[in-house]
């Protein structure tokens, strides 16, 4: 493809989302921006969330992972149904019957404004490093297969991107991006079947899961060594957990549940969307197969995080696929930043500086917009930093690692409040979520060392155990009632 067929689209593609976000931001207010006035199609939700959760990230480096974990990933996708059903069944019912706008309010009223902040600081930092690593894969390639023709510094790509970003979301918010994502889920799923589709042709494969199942590459389970960071276990109850985490302690993604009608239609939204990621996720994994035969067959060195967008843009699979390609990177990766955006903005708005509390209407969406233009500055910030720090790994496993030690407390402060009815000190909490993964990582860190056991993505659990115990030891004998 030529740099100006990639503009082309580009500037096509956003025309789009713009249009929509016109249609959907008229007579918008904060209730529309945070909640999209709760009128949502459930199943519009469901087919969003799809984009939203597996991101550019997934797009590029799960196939990229087989490579070197053969298709282990999937131990975590099943474990992410059983992380699923807990959101539908236990925090979604809580969510719904406390009318939330944020999930960490949820906090204040079970333990106390300290606690209430601690979550809510927690969540802005695991989210704006976890979206600013998924833009950065992708600001990454679009470097490369594009701006780099045109000799435009890395900053401006990123400065670009983000600032698409804003144009699309500042007005409707979470209404906007309801039906964006649906877009966006589309062209990323039909990118995926397509580029399926033509390196198969390619490898002349008569049965695709007949391959894949006598592939080498597709080893799915391991059971064979406890220490290791794949054992079946780890990877199973690491999925679980994670998807509570990032899925239901998520102002991100629980921001799109409760913009629908009630919470049966949410419910069904989280049933349908289970259903729906198990089977994606094992179609990236497959085309991580195809993709590692085929440069293996045709000796082409690409690797990791390189080896999709080399064999998908290098031409030897035609101009549909390269076209196919960048549409689903795109897709992905703004399916996923735009609710992001939102999310922080809505987050630090109620929790941070606590506008619902203001009477004046006009006052709250003039705040509201400009920590909208704040967050899109410090998501620019930090996607500037990764560019000179990040080290030559798979995205994919630095995201779920850092997971471990952000989300870790959100956990272990959601546990203890669902299944306890002790309070605690609540001016001890922030001090207790500071301490707990700083442990978890001399923990993690001394264990393979010493021992050459690798907790892996299990770091979350550990931390919200750690965060658990460390909140029980600042109990008080005087019991909430609101528990």
């Amino acid at each position: 493809m030529q740099p100006l067929h990639i503009v082309l689209l580009i500037l096509g593609y956003f025309g789009v989302l713009i249009l929509i976000s016109f249609l959907t931001g008229k007579s918008a207010n904060n209730n529309t921006f945070f909640k999209a006035d709760n009128s949502s199609p459930w199943y519009l939700v469901a087919f969003g969330m799809i984009g939203a959760s597996l991101s550019g990230v997934t797009f590029i480096s799960v196939p990229g992972w087989v490579e070197g974990q053969q298709m282990s990933y999937m131990q975590m996708v099943f474990g992410y149904v059983v992380g699923y059903a807990v959101i539908g069944l236990v925090l979604l019912p809580l969510y719904y019957r406390l009318n939330l706008t944020s999930i960490y309010t949820y906090l204040e009223d079970r333990f106390g404004s300290y606690s209430y902040k601690t979550g809510a600081s927690f969540f802005l930092l695991s989210r704006t490093i976890g979206a600013a690593f998924r833009l950065f894969l992708v600001a990454n390639v679009l470097q490369l297969i594009l701006f780099d023709a045109y000799e435009i510094p890395f900053w401006v790509t990123v400065t670009i991107t983000i600032l698409l970003i804003w144009l699309y979301t500042f007005k409707g918010g979470i209404k906007t991006i309801v039906w964006t994502d649906t877009l966006q889920t589309l062209f990323m799923l039909i990118a995926v079947g397509v580029c399926i589709i033509m390196i198969k042709n390619s490898l002349q494969i008569d049965s695709l899961f007949t391959y894949i199942s006598e592939s080498k590459s597709a080893k799915m389970f391991f059971f064979d060594d406890i220490k290791a960071g794949n054992y079946f276990w780890n990877r199973f109850l690491s999925g679980a957990f994670i998807a509570i985490v990032m899925t239901g302690l998520d102002q991100d993604m629980m921001q799109k549940n409760l913009t629908c009608r009630n919470l049966k239609d949410a419910q069904k939204n989280m049933f349908w969307f289970t259903i729906v990621l198990v089977i994606v996720n094992f179609f990236f994994l497959a085309l991580g197969v195809l993709l590692t035969d085929y440069a293996n067959i045709n000796g082409l060195d690409a690797h990791k995080d390189q080896l999709f967008p080399m064999i998908a843009m290098s031409g030897n699979l035609g101009l549909i696929t390269s076209l196919f390609f960048l549409l689903g990177l795109i897709a992905a990766a703004y399916s996923s930043a735009d609710s992001a955006l939102t999310s922080l903005t809505t987050s630090f708005s109620i929790d941070i500086l606590e506008i619902d509390k203001k009477t004046d209407e006009q006052e709250k969406e003039k705040i509201r917009k400009k920590i909208h233009i704040l967050f899109s500055f410090i998501l620019i910030a930090t996607i500037l930093v990764f560019k000179y720090f990040i080290a030559d790994a798979s995205v994919i496993a630095k995201i779920f690692q850092f997971a471990g030690y952000t989300y870790g407390p959100l956990l272990g402060l959601y546990a203890f409040g669902l299944f306890t009815k002790l309070n605690i000190k609540d001016k001890l909490v922030p001090i207790i979520c500071i301490v707990s993964p700083i442990f978890t990582f001399l923990i993690s860190y001394f264990s393979k060392t010493l021992f050459n056991f690798d907790f892996g993505f299990f770091v979350l659990v550990l931390n919200g155990l750690l965060t658990f115990f460390g909140l029980l030891m600042i109990k008080t004998s005087k019991k909430n009632q609101n528990a």
